[in-house]
């Protein structure tokens, strides 16, 4: 399949064995198992989305409350990151992506204790164990595949593999999404006219919904846990061994606001896709299970920007395509917080198209040139995904003292920074 692509090379930096078909071969399977964690980790990220509206119901919560649910799950990047980039310098990427994988799992099966007790508290728990294994998956995947080939198509073969992050993206929002929400919505009025045995029935069912999807998705896990344990993955010649992370890697001017522009894209993006249920609802009138259409489509659209995306880099510099990806985002956006309607819900789908390419194009350019401080850089970018526990507690903040459209102008600033680096900061070296 690969055979002939640009994407992956026969000439990779790994060492030689004696027989090179046979690495060929060992190859090729890593790119492919590699690629599949891209798909894994989308499915439990874009579930967020869906959860806040529905455990917003199950545990009666409000606007702001339900932030907090991005919250655990995004700050597991920022405080594993490091004890992952530490576990892959010590031992291997191999080990690293296994250990991330287990721990996800064990994640997912506590969503039905949960369940059970509707315990908001043990459902931000077991959000932050998931997110916690997928850290374990981006640290170890996404400067994996930049250096499973030649540096000057690191930026397109990142794109390549992320565009599978779409594929579970769309999949978790178009189809997961409509096993977990049930369609019920009742005003306030009408769940405090409940009788109490009624009332508690129907917030029990709503809870046990998430149940069954997150079992299989610990399963699915396990298994691939499985393959990584008994698949034999090539070395490259990259950091090996060493144990501390390296701070002095924020040298690098173009690292430095790779970081922060990293953590106001992961801000923008989770901002955007996790409140778009309520965004749909409250600025065109767009009931629950036809929204999750909508963030089906959404997603469907940040795939093909994906690659779109990917094909373009190979006639524009990806510097150039993040520049002109981030001025669109951030005109649409303030098309969206000043006008709303149903318009503007068409006009977010082309925001998820533009701004599908960021995460891979500023990892890559900020990395770019690290040489033995490549973990550590990759380590750091990974932290920045805390931007996605942050930031949307702004957005919540607003959407509760104010209206969910207006907060939308949260991301919109975000994108301003994005636009920024692009522009200014970003190494044209890299090009």
């Amino acid at each position: 399949m690969y055979k002939n692509s640009s994407l992956m090379e026969s000439t990779l930096n790994v060492k030689t064995p004696v027989h090179e078909s046979r690495t060929a071969q060992h190859v090729k399977l890593a790119f492919v198992l590699v690629i599949c964690l891209f798909f894994l980790w989308a499915l439990t990220s874009n579930l967020i989305p869906v959860l806040i509206p529905h455990l917003k119901k199950a545990c009666q919560l409000n606007d702001f409350q339900s932030a907090f649910i991005d919250s655990a799950y995004w700050i597991g990047y920022f405080f594993v990151a490091l004890p992952a980039a530490w576990v892959m310098r010590r031992w291997s990427y191999k080990t690293g992506i296994i250990t991330g994988l287990l721990i996800a799992a064990t994640g997912a099966v506590l969503f039905f204790p949960a369940a059970e007790l509707r315990s908001f508290g043990l459902f931000l728990f077991a959000l932050f164990l998931v997110a916690g294994g997928m850290t374990f998956l981006e640290t170890a995947a996404n400067p994996y595949i930049t250096i499973m080939g030649k540096p000057e198509t690191a930026v397109q073969r990142l794109n390549f593999a992320q565009a599978f992050n779409g594929l579970g993206a769309f999949v978790s929002a178009f189809f997961l999404s409509k096993v977990i929400l049930s369609g019920k919505e009742y005003t306030s009025e009408q769940l405090h006219a409940m009788p109490p045995d009624v009332l508690n029935n129907y917030l029990l069912s709503e809870a046990r919904s998430v149940q069954m999807p997150y079992l299989t998705i610990a399963g699915v896990l396990l298994l691939v846990a499985l393959l990584f344990r008994f698949t034999r993955f090539p070395n490259v010649q990259e950091e090996h061994g060493g144990m501390s992370i390296n701070l002095r890697v924020f040298r690098h001017m173009h690292f430095r606001w790779g970081v922060i522009a990293q953590f106001a894209y992961v801000g923008a993006q989770v901002c955007i896709s996790s409140f778009f249920i309520r965004y749909a609802k409250f600025s065109a009138g767009i009931p629950e299970m036809e929204a999750t259409t909508f963030l089906g489509l959404l997603l469907l659209c940040f795939m093909i920007g994906r690659y779109v995306g990917t094909f373009l880099m190979r006639k524009v510099a990806p510097r150039k395509l993040l520049l002109l990806y981030s001025a669109g985002c951030v005109l649409l956006l303030t098309y969206c917080v000043l006008k709303g309607g149903r318009e503007s819900v068409y006009l977010l789908l082309m925001v998820e198209f533009f701004m599908s390419i960021m995460f891979p194009t500023i990892f890559s350019l900020a990395i770019h040139g690290l040489g033995n401080e490549t973990k550590s850089g990759s380590a750091f970018l990974v932290m920045s995904i805390v931007g996605g526990a942050l930031i949307p507690l702004g957005l919540g903040a607003i959407a509760f003292y104010h209206n969910v459209q207006l907060a939308y102008v949260v991301p919109l600033l975000c994108f301003i920074v994005v636009l920024y680096y692009a522009w200014k900061r970003a190494l044209p070296a890299a090009e």
